[in-house]
């Protein structure tokens, strides 16, 4: 590449398809249902490559292009993610993906670390070739090219990192350890795992780890976030978050035994629509009191995070924490319930953007490792969380004596809202296709 030339001037003739879909395309449920077919249902599917079809992934719609322009798709000699294509404008020639990202495709499994001949086959002819060869996330895989050292006065010393996914990158600087779970309470919810031994769901993700690539990664998002919380504050606490929070104050853990779902959209992990609420018989009705309906929305969006986090592989140790960011996060009441529901203390992260922070972390992990480095010595000098709340003595109390007055067994919640929401899922699995579509 000429130096006199910009990125986009010497880049705009290389690529054979010009607009690449994203990942909110949900065009390829056909293409997802064969790659299912193809492997022997959609559990074995999740089992080999950590997830079930989704349309979004990289297989489907590399199905896609090729059932729809063959020719384009042949003419291809290179697929690559995102993560591996940024870093190929660094290296200056294609960049393997790494183990993490790769974990998004359906197509990497992630017991052995190698593509799954059989999800190639079935997507395209000939894409071993052109997705290269995966490598752990912590690969040096070259030097900078010299087009950047020409242009942009970079050291020819410099090396280049394998990169990785927004996603993955966000585990790392958050600085998970094991039997930390973060939870980011944003506009979406997403919950991120350290896992070492997972069991990949038909909802939920597994990917490998990025900076334990013997590890696991594992990431659950809800669509219904805080806008199902603002919601819920417009209608019974008049757009107020003091009246929320003094609500959430003035109601027992466990509520009593009522519990609800808010699903304004349909929601991805379960995939379910509507509002529920059941009171503590088992009983669906109509509506609560406005603070039992707040109490009941917080305790069944973390219910929920809960019961998917433990399908996943998820395990409670004596050393866990929860690692709380985004918007919600500043409201130490929300975090409270948090803290019961999981039984364990929450903490909070200063960290305003961090999967820009964990790309950082991973290139100084990268250079290290060699040296024989552990990613823990690479952020030892990191600020340390902020203890926020810890497991409330009354939950506490619930669990070990479930006849005390005010108090409801958290177990119990746990297994009705298991019950719940796996009728939820069921009532609305047609319903969901046509939305998805």
């Amino acid at each position: 590449m000429k130096g006199s030339l910009l990125f986009h001037q010497a880049l705009q003739d290389c690529f054979s398809v010009l607009d690449s879909p994203v990942w909110m395309d949900s065009s390829t449920t056909a293409e997802c249902r064969s790659l299912e077919a193809a492997v022997g249902g959609a559990q074995k599917m999740a089992s080999l490559t950590g997830s079930r079809a989704y349309e979004r992934f990289t297989g489907s719609q590399i199905a896609k292009l090729y059932r729809t322009n063959p020719e384009r798709y042949l003419g291809t000699e290179r697929v690559s993610l995102i993560s591996s294509f940024a870093a190929s404008l660094f290296l200056g020639d294609y960049a393997e993906i790494d183990f993490s990202d790769g974990s998004g495709m359906n197509l990497l499994d992630i017991n052995i670390r190698e593509w799954v001949p059989t999800c190639l086959d079935a997507c395209a002819p000939g894409l071993a070739k052109k997705l290269g060869n995966p490598v752990p996330s912590h690969t040096i895989l070259g030097n900078i090219s010299p087009y950047l050292v020409e242009r942009y006065g970079f050291s020819p010393n410099c090396h280049v990192i394998a990169f990785t996914g927004d996603n993955p990158a966000s585990l790392a600087g958050m600085r998970l350890e094991e039997g930390d779970i973060t939870v980011s309470l944003g506009t979406s919810d997403t919950v991120f795992l350290w896992l070492k031994k997972p069991q990949p769901a038909l909802e939920g993700h597994v990917f490998i780890h990025p900076m334990s690539w013997q590890a696991y990664m594992g990431l659950i998002c809800s669509k219904n976030g805080s806008l199902a919380r603002e919601r819920v504050c417009a209608d019974c606490a008049d757009g107020s978050w003091e009246q929320f929070s003094k609500s959430l104050k003035e109601t027992v853990p466990g509520n009593k035994g009522n519990i609800g779902f808010y699903y304004f959209s349909v929601e991805i992990t379960p995939p379910a629509i509507g509002i529920h609420r059941f009171n503590a018989q088992d009983e669906k009705v109509s509506e609560f009191s406005s603070n039992v309906e707040i109490r009941s929305l917080i305790e069944g969006q973390f219910l929920s995070k809960r019961i998917h986090a433990e399908k996943l592989g998820y395990c409670l140790m004596p050393q866990s924490r929860i690692l709380a960011t985004g918007g919600a996060s500043c409201n130490a009441d929300i975090l409270q319930v948090l803290a019961d529901v999981f039984e364990v203390p929450v903490y909070t992260l200063e960290t305003t953007n961090s999967a820009c922070l964990g790309a950082a972390y991973q290139a100084k992990f990268g250079l290290l490792f060699a040296e024989g480095m552990s990613f823990p010595d690479v952020v030892s000098t990191a600020a340390p969380h902020k203890l926020s709340a810890r497991p409330n003595p009354a939950a506490v109390q619930a669990a070990e004596n479930p006849g005390a007055e005010g108090c409801y067994l958290y177990e119990l919640s746990l297994a009705q809202a298991i019950a719940e929401l796996g009728e939820l899922t069921r009532g609305v699995q047609g319903e969901t296709a046509v939305s998805d579509l």
